[in-house]
């Protein structure tokens, strides 16, 4: 090990490299290159090996990270994939848009001691990529088919992952999804310049050359209730996510052009996708030459401000009511954003949409970080008379999102839910109220990231399968 591994004190910290700020701001390509097979190895032997791996402690599917570095640095590429994709669904995903600087890599042990993390996500990312290359990547092959099948209402990051670990297991395996096209935000609200949607698209091929079945355009509720889909299945699992975006409760609200997130981010990927898309095409959901402001921390919101100033705006405003200490997304897309021209405005909060009709500003309030709230974070406090006012032609409301109302929505009041609006499901098997219905992903814990979803999903399949093999075992008695 010592002569491939531990290089962290003579091998310096080398990220992919980046195109430049002015050349990727006008196309939505992904903006970091890939690594070459000497760079990969070589920052694959940065990695210290300790006997306590808090880069993979920190990783919500407990990715054998140590092991898969050590392979990539002995050139061991395929056994570095396959031991990756045993614990991941989506490596190729989750390399490019995991906040690797608040999971593994801000965890590595070299990075506290002040070497400079181990480039993990840009690695994964780097020996997946080479296993599609090589034609290493191969669907589901079942040994022996079973007759029980699971309904899916959700083809996102939870939904497929469980699918797939069922699929694996020899179910029979039907994914609903109310849009035309599976893959969920991964499609629709990420923008290529973070996953680039070939990526999700050779990921759904590969499930169903697996054998996994897709009914797209599909409403629970309106084409099949929730129990008529029961009836259809042996078990069910809800992984919807959340969609509802949260409110600007201001004067003002009532004004034309001031969107949610997803909708702006929608219409820009389908076009990207080569829809028509009939808000967009008119202008009203394109920034081409319009003052943009995005109110918001989260990585959505990042995708909001990197997307408009691909369009062209004329100016891009980001309103945050914290400190650039304390935002909630991702430090890496917060200077990517910088980087690419876009101002934040920091300890602001809005007070009021003005216009005639169309908003034409907003009302901004100055804002100072009080005592600990909680959360643990300080508490924004209102500065008395601090107000300003930012010209705007659109505004995107970049909140983040709550739970659609599932039992309505699904046409079955029997489901419970919590006080937040996620499903309540028991905490051990993943199962709601209602007998052989489990629900997964962020329906279940809140909005959160696609590497949480992709690990509940997993254990809604390890959950399922268990209740099915119990249903089974007790007809044989």
């Amino acid at each position: 090990m010592a002569e491939k591994m531990l290089k962290f004190v003579d091998t310096i910290k080398e990220n992919p490299l980046k195109r430049d700020k002015i050349e990727r701001k006008v196309d939505f390509d992904e903006i970091y290159e890939e690594f070459i097979n000497e760079k990969a190895s070589k920052q694959s032997s940065r990695c210290s090996q300790c006997g306590v791996p808090f880069c993979q402690v920190h990783c919500p599917l407990s990715n054998n990270i140590p092991d898969w570095l050590k392979l990539t640095a002995e050139g061991r590429l395929e056994d570095a994939y396959q031991l990756s994709q045993s614990t991941n669904n989506m490596p190729e995903v989750c390399g490019r848009i995991c906040p690797q600087d608040r999971l593994c890599e801000g965890n590595c042990v070299i990075e506290q001691s002040g070497h400079g993390t181990v480039t993990i996500g840009s690695i994964e990312k780097y020996i997946t990529e080479t296993a599609w290359d090589k034609g290493w990547v191969k669907p589901v092959t079942v040994a022996e088919e079973l007759n029980q099948s699971i309904g899916i209402i959700g083809a996102g990051p939870a939904g497929l992952a469980c699918g797939e670990e069922l699929r694996k297991k020899g179910y029979q395996i039907t994914i609903y999804d109310r849009y035309d096209r599976a893959g969920g935000l991964l499609i629709y609200g990420i923008p290529n310049f973070k996953l680039e949607k070939h990526v999700v698209n050779r990921r759904i091929k590969l499930l169903k050359d697996g054998g996994i079945n897709f009914v797209l355009n599909f409403e629970v509720g309106k084409d099949l209730t929730l129990n008529e889909l029961r009836k259809k299945h042996d078990a069910i699992l809800i992984a919807t996510g959340v969609y509802k975006p949260r409110e600007v409760n201001v004067p003002g609200s009532h004004l034309k052009n001031i969107f949610p997130a997803m909708e702006f981010l929608t219409a820009s990927n389908r076009k990207g996708l080569g829809d028509k898309v009939e808000m967009f095409d008119n202008g009203t959901l394109d920034a081409k030459e319009k003052d943009i402001i995005v109110i918001g921390g989260g990585d959505t919101a990042m995708d909001c401000v990197r997307t408009s100033i691909r369009q062209n705006a004329k100016s891009v405003k980001c309103i945050y009511r914290r400190d650039k200490e304390n935002m909630p997304g991702s430090a890496r897309e917060v200077a990517n954003a910088e980087e690419e021209g876009i101002e934040f405005i920091w300890l602001s909060n809005p007070k009021e949409f003005r216009g005639n009709g169309n908003v034409q500003s907003l009302v901004v309030n100055k804002i100072k970080l009080g005592d600990p709230d909680e959360s643990g974070r300080r508490k924004p406090i209102v500065q008395k008379n601090s107000e300003f006012e930012i010209k705007a032609d659109i505004v995107i409301k970049a909140l983040g999102f709550d739970p659609e109302e599932i039992p309505l929505l699904f046409n079955e009041n029997r489901l419970q839910t919590t006080k937040w609006g996620t499903i309540k499901t028991n905490f051990d098997t993943m199962e709601t109220n209602i007998p052989g219905v489990f629900a997964a992903g962020d329906i279940v814990r809140g909005a959160s990231l696609v590497v949480w979803a992709i690990k509940d999903g997993r254990d809604a399949a390890a959950s399922i399968d268990n209740y099915l093999q119990s249903k089974k075992n007790k007809k044989v008695a």
